[in-house]
C-alpha cells in the first residue's frame, strides 16, 4: 500500500511527529473547531496509466471505502468524515462530524489510498491481485494458484510526490518458513530480511562472525493482544475476562517464546509512547489464581470456563502457535479454565474473527499512525475495527475529547483514562510489544530508514552501494 499508492499526507518519520505533505502540496484545517480540512493536490499527479488526477478521484477513493465499509477493514477511521467536496481540480475539502485533531494522521493512512474509477468499483472490493495507483512503484504479483510467492516492484517513472526512490525497482520474495529465508541471506541470494525472525536466528545473526550480513535493530510499535469478541456468549461475562487477564503471565510468554523480539506490554498503548500507562498491571498486579478465583465465584460463572482460543497459523510469524500453547498452559494449570487451541490461516481468520463462533482470539497491531490514538480509535470507536463494545463514556466522551486536543499533551489525562478503562472492562488483553529486526548485505543502504515504525515497508530508501566497513 505505502510503496504502490499515495495519500495525501505522508506519515511522520519518528513517532510523535506530524503529517507532511505527498500528494498534496499543502493542508490545513480552515476553522478554529477543525471540523473543515482542506488540502490542495500537486501539479501533474498522474496514475501510473497516465491518467491525471484530480480531487474528484480523491472524493471518489474515500467515499467509495466509506460506501464498501469492508468488514474487518479500517473504513472506521473516516467514519468522521460527513462530506466531501471537490472545490476545483486541485482543492479537496473534508467536512467532519465532529472536531478531529488527529485527521491529519488518519489521511496519511493506507484507508485514504488514492485510486481510479477505471480500476477500482465504486461499491465492492477489486478482486485478483493487480494493484494501480499513483505511488513510487508499480506493482506484479508472481503467483502459483492463489498464493503469492513473488512480487516484484519497479519505479514509477510518473510518480510526483515527496519521496525520492533510490532504487530502480524491488523483488519482494516471500518464503514458507523463517530457515529458508535465513538460508537464502546466507547464500546471497537475496539482499534482505525485514520481517519473520525467530528468536534463535536473532542470537544466531547478532553473533556469529559474518562480516557480509549487516543486522539492525530498530524502534517497533508492533503489538499483540488477546481479544474478547462481544457477540460469543462464553465471555459476556466481565468476570470471564478479568480472570484471564487476572491470570495470564506475560513474563513467561516473552522468555518462553520472544526472548528477543518481544517484551511484555501492560497496556493497550505501547510502552515509550506518549500517553502510555501501565493500566493492567496496576490494576491485576502479578497473576494470581486466587484474586481469579474470587472474580468468578462473586459472580457465580462454575469453574472450569470452557473456551477456545483462536490464533492465525501464517500471518504473525512461526512462533504464535507456541505462544498459544503457553497461554492454554497458564488457564488450564489454573483450574479455573478449560481451553481449547485452534489455528486457522489468514485467508480465513481475517474475516471469520469478526463472526461470534471466535469466542477469543489473538490479533496484531501495527499502527495505522504514530499517535496514542492510533492504538484507541481503531479498537474502540464507533466503527471500530473489531465489533467491541467499549462503554459509551469512552466511546461518546472520552475518545472524542482526547481527539480534539491538537496539543497533545493536553489529551493525557483522557488517554490514561480510556486505558484504564480497557483494563477494567477487558475487551481486550495487552500480551507483548514487539522489537524490529532487520538484516542485510553490508552492500545495502538506507536499511535503517527501510522499515518505519509501524513495520511497514518503505522500498524507496534501499540502494546497492559499496561494502559498509
Amino acid at each position: 500500500m505505502r510503496n504502490v499508492f499515495q495519500t495525501l499526507l505522508r506519515p511522520p518519520l519518528m513517532a510523535g511527529g506530524k503529517p507532511s505533505p505527498e500528494a498534496a502540496e499543502q493542508c490545513y484545517f480552515t476553522d478554529e473547531e477543525e471540523t473543515e480540512f482542506s488540502c490542495t493536490l500537486r501539479k501533474g499527479l498522474q496514475f501510473s496509466d497516465g491518467e491525471p488526477v484530480t480531487s474528484e478521484d480523491v472524493k471518489y477513493s474515500i467515499e467509495r471505502v466509506l460506501r464498501i465499509k469492508y468488514a474487518g477493514g479500517p473504513f472506521g477511521l473516516l467514519e468522521n468524515v460527513s462530506r466531501v467536496e471537490a472545490r476545483d481540480d486541485r482543492k479537496i475539502v473534508f467536512h467532519l462530524k465532529r472536531p478531529d485533531a488527529t485527521f491529519p494522521y488518519k489521511l496519511s493512512t493506507p484507508v485514504a489510498s488514492i485510486v481510479s474509477d477505471k480500476y477500482y468499483p465504486s461499491s465492492k472490493v477489486r478482486k485478483g491481485f493487480e494493484v494501480d495507483g499513483t505511488g513510487p512503484y508499480t506493482m506484479k504479483v508472481h503467483s502459483k494458484g492463489k498464493r503469492g510467492e513473488l512480487i516484484t516492484f519497479d519505479k514509477n517513472n510518473k510518480y510526483k510526490g515527496s519521496l525520492e526512490v533510490k532504487n530502480t525497482g524491488i523483488d519482494l520474495k516471500i518464503f514458507k518458513s523463517a530457515e529458508d529465508m535465513s538460508r537464502a541471506l546466507k547464500k546471497s541470494e537475496i539482499d534482505v530480511i525485514t520481517r519473520g525472525f525467530t528468536s534463535a536466528q536473532v542470537r544466531e545473526l547478532q553473533w556469529e562472525e559474518d562480516d557480509t550480513v549487516n543486522f539492525y535493530k530498530l524502534p517497533s510499535l508492533e503489538t499483540r493482544y488477546l481479544v474478547f469478541n462481544s457477540k460469543n456468549p462464553d465471555v459476556a461475562k466481565k468476570s470471564v475476562r478479568q480472570a484471564m487477564a487476572q491470570l495470564i503471565d506475560r513474563s513467561s510468554i516473552v522468555q518462553k517464546v520472544y526472548p528477543d523480539t518481544g517484551k511484555e506490554l501492560h497496556s493497550i498503548i505501547p510502552a515509550h509512547m506518549f500517553g502510555h500507562v501501565n493500566s493492567f498491571s496496576n490494576k491485576y498486579g502479578e497473576p494470581s489464581v486466587e484474586k481469579a478465583r474470587k472474580l468468578l465465584a462473586a459472580d457465580g460463572v462454575k469453574t472450569p470456563v470452557r473456551l477456545t482460543l483462536n490464533y492465525t497459523t501464517d500471518h504473525y510469524g512461526p512462533a504464535t502457535k507456541q505462544e498459544f500453547k503457553e497461554i492454554e498452559r497458564q488457564l488450564d494449570t489454573s483450574g479455573l479454565f478449560e481451553v481449547d487451541v485452534r489455528g486457522t490461516e489468514w485467508s480465513r481468520f481475517g474475516t471469520e474473527r469478526l463472526e461470534k463462533d471466535y469466542p477469543v482470539y489473538g490479533m496484531g497491531w501495527f499502527p495505522d499512525y504514530s499517535d496514542a490514538d492510533g492504538f484507541l480509535a481503531p479498537f474502540l470507536g464507533r466503527r471500530n475495527d473489531f465489533g467491541t463494545e467499549p462503554s459509551p463514556r469512552v466511546r461518546d466522551v472520552l475518545l472524542p475529547r482526547e481527539q480534539r486536543q491538537s496539543n497533545r499533551a493536553r489529551a493525557v489525562e483522557d488517554l490514561e483514562a480510556i486505558q484504564d478503562s480497557v483494563a477494567e472492562d477487558v475487551w481486550f488483553v495487552p500480551l507483548w510489544q514487539g522489537v524490529q529486526f532487520v538484516a542485510a548485505q553490508n552492500y545495502v543502504t538506507g536499511v535503517e530508514q527501510a522499515v518505519n515504525s509501524s513495520s511497514e515497508l518503505q522500498l524507496w530508501e534501499l540502494r546497492r552501494g559499496l561494502p559498509s566497513e
